[in-house]
């Protein structure tokens, strides 16, 4: 048995075949035609391009029509790279003056474009080279006529795997026979792992260098929560991770049931559980699962795989859409937490050596008052459409707040005078994600109505962790000792003034982590949709009593290998038809 670690980007858990998406067959041979030749070279580039926008459209529309229109428009991108006049003039060159075959010119065109992206500093940037990949596939099939690779005879039960895969190769699976995807490269970030995410396919990418270790036909274990991938499983692994199949599909119809029924301990506490969404029509996955409400409204979609800034009109229809479909429901709208390195428009952006530590978050917005003002005026707009709640992302200073709180207060000022009403409830809040925020919330508490602690971020700066650098992923550890410390402290000084504290990062979707934050005193946690049946389970499994002892025992461990393990062993004990995680 081989055990790989990798990014997990989408949870869940499958046993399949390997089908190995192998791209040797993918070169293209150098080739060059005479001088009377390049014209009907050229010629058959221009019509191969009209043919590829036309295939990415059609892509397009097809993958908004499955899976909602902000995984479509990652299509609508790829059409811009496909027209590039830049990239139209250098493929013009390479077949006009150096004579080489349509063909050959794509290949060399778009694999520099390629590689320049993966070299980028930016890990954001490094993620679109599977776009240009994308498009360059794209084309050649419009100019040979056949298909690079197809994915449509997959047998059912298989588990793709491949140096890296393509949004429109993703979004192409047929889910009734692709369990999950593995990847030696890619990033949480990337438009293939959102594409995945959306899909709810298991997912696990930046494993590093492993295609040469497995055949097509083997059998592999995809743990999309923790990012481990078991190749060739003994059978005490596959015997591990059937039991908590069986038991999973077991319990399904149990969970279902209690879509209706609130997440409360067997002695009555009461907790809410929130979703997280990235994209508007996942609404209707939060309603399924009973969610009661949207505990963080990510807005970066509408900057990410596009050209051009979003207009007021693209905020204000994507919020109101969402406070609509939630029917009442809370919605808490973070604003924009990305970093310059990120934004999808192409404006210049001098180089960060560090971007995890640059212009990022709320300090991105501030320094670009004329965008923070577009964003905060569209949420502001559609607040009357529901229960709107907004906060900041990556506070640190509380000059940083009082700055974003002056801004949103003059743009209800103008909107008021443009007769516009801004509800009165609208609660402003922030996100807990450094240290420095914990240290000084009790001088922040007098002026927010509430904090969400952002799990991965704050794990990340406590413990010097770059979380998508699998160089260091087991240093990683939301249940390190020092980063439980900062979620009580915080809890402690929001409870002592009666102000409310939710969790809303990826802790949240461990049944185990779960009960800890509960134990702890958090009232509040916001998850990803598919989660939250199995969390109301577990926590309406166990009393508050059970929950606390376990924070007790856990803050008094030393390591987060020691608190994990005593946790997993509560968890086997207290609910043991939900341990689905090793």
């Amino acid at each position: 048995m081989l055990e790989l670690q990798g990014i997990a980007v989408s949870p869940g858990v499958a046993i399949g075949k390997a089908i190995v998406f192998d791209r040797e067959g993918y070169s293209i041979a150098r080739c060059l035609v005479s001088r009377p030749e390049a014209q009907r070279e050229w010629q058959r580039l221009v019509e191969a391009v009209s043919k590829a926008h036309e295939v990415l459209g059609a892509r397009g529309k097809e993958t908004t029509d499955s899976w909602g229109a902000n995984l479509g428009g990652i299509f609508s991108a790829q059409q811009q790279l496909l027209l590039d006049p830049h990239v139209r003039s250098e493929m013009e060159h390479l077949i006009r003056d150096n004579l080489y075959a349509a063909e050959y010119a794509v290949s060399e065109v778009f694999a520099k474009y390629a590689a320049a992206f993966r070299k980028a500093s930016s890990s954001f940037l490094a993620e679109r080279a599977a776009d240009v990949r994308d498009v360059e596939r794209t084309l050649l099939e419009a100019l040979t006529g056949k298909p690079t690779q197809t994915f449509a005879e997959i047998p059912p039960g298989s588990i793709v795997v491949s140096h890296d895969l393509t949004p429109g190769e993703t979004a192409s699976f047929d889910t009734e026979k692709v369990l999950a995807l593995c990847t030696e490269a890619g990033g949480p970030g990337g438009h293939t792992a959102i594409v995945a995410r959306g899909m709810e396919i298991p997912a696990v990418v930046g494993v590093g260098n492993f295609l040469h270790n497995i055949r097509s036909g083997d059998e592999l274990i995809i743990d999309g929560h923790l990012g481990r991938i078991f190749v060739s499983p003994d059978a005490p692994t596959r015997e591990r991770y059937l039991k908590r199949r069986i038991a999973r599909e077991s319990i399904v119809s149990e969970l279902s049931e209690l879509k209706d029924l609130p997440a409360v301990t067997s002695d009555g506490v009461h907790v809410e559980l929130m979703a997280n969404v990235e994209f508007p029509n996942e609404t209707q996955a939060c309603l399924a699962r009973g969610a009661d409400g949207v505990g963080l409204y990510r807005t970066e979609f509408l900057y990410l795989g596009h050209d051009k800034e979003p207009t007021e009109e693209d905020h204000f229809l994507a919020y109101q859409q969402v406070l609509r479909d939630m029917q009442g429901r809370p919605v808490v709208i973070r604003t924009l937490d990305l970093g310059a390195d990120k934004m999808g428009m192409t404006r210049p952006v001098e180089p960060e050596n560090n971007p995890f530590l640059g212009l990022r978050s709320i300090r991105l917005s501030l320094r670009n008052p004329a965008l923070f003002r577009v964003q905060v005026r569209a949420i502001l707009r559609a607040a009357s459409a529901g229960n709107c709640r907004i906060m900041f992302p990556m506070v640190t200073t509380l000059d940083e707040f009082r700055s974003a709180k002056f801004l949103l207060r003059s743009v209800a000022d103008d909107l008021t005078c443009e007769g516009i009403r801004i509800p009165s409830t609208l609660r402003v809040g922030m996100m807990v994600e450094v240290p420095a925020a914990v240290l000084m919330l009790d001088r922040f508490i007098e002026e927010i109505d509430f904090v969400s602690i952002g799990t991965n971020d704050l794990t990340q700066y406590t413990l010097a962790v770059d979380r998508s650098n699998v160089s260091v992923a087991d240093l990683y550890q939301a249940c390190d000792p020092a980063v439980l410390r900062l979620i009580k402290r915080t809890q402690e000084i929001t409870s002592e003034h009666g102000k409310s504290t939710s969790v809303c990062g990826e802790m949240s979707n461990n049944p185990a982590h779960a009960l800890l934050l509960v134990g702890m005193g958090i009232r509040s946690l916001s998850l990803a949709p598919s989660t939250i049946p199995v969390i109301k389970k577990a926590i309406r499994s166990v009393t508050l009593g059970q929950c606390e002892a376990m924070a007790w025992r856990a803050l008094r461990l030393g390591t987060a290998r020691e608190v994990e393990a005593f946790l997993m062993n509560q968890l086997a004990g207290l609910v043991p038809e939900i341990v689905l995680q090793a």
